[in-house]
């Protein structure tokens, strides 16, 4: 009995993350500055940046 491969199986999951302070939807965004790529977390409605998305709380 041939079975499915393991990645087959696998399901993609996206998580969205809400600012608690105003509800908008926080996004990631990289930024290049002194030639180094940097990834910050921004909220769309208050544009409050932290470094990830968990830092929000």
């Amino acid at each position: 009995m041939a079975g499915a491969s393991k990645n087959s199986r696998t399901s993609v999951a996206t998580q969205k993350f809400l600012c608690p302070d105003c509800g908008g939807e926080i996004v990631m965004k990289t930024i290049i500055t002194n030639g180094r790529i940097k990834s910050i977390a921004e909220c769309q409605k208050c544009k409050r940046q932290e470094r990830r998305p968990k830092d929000f709380k």
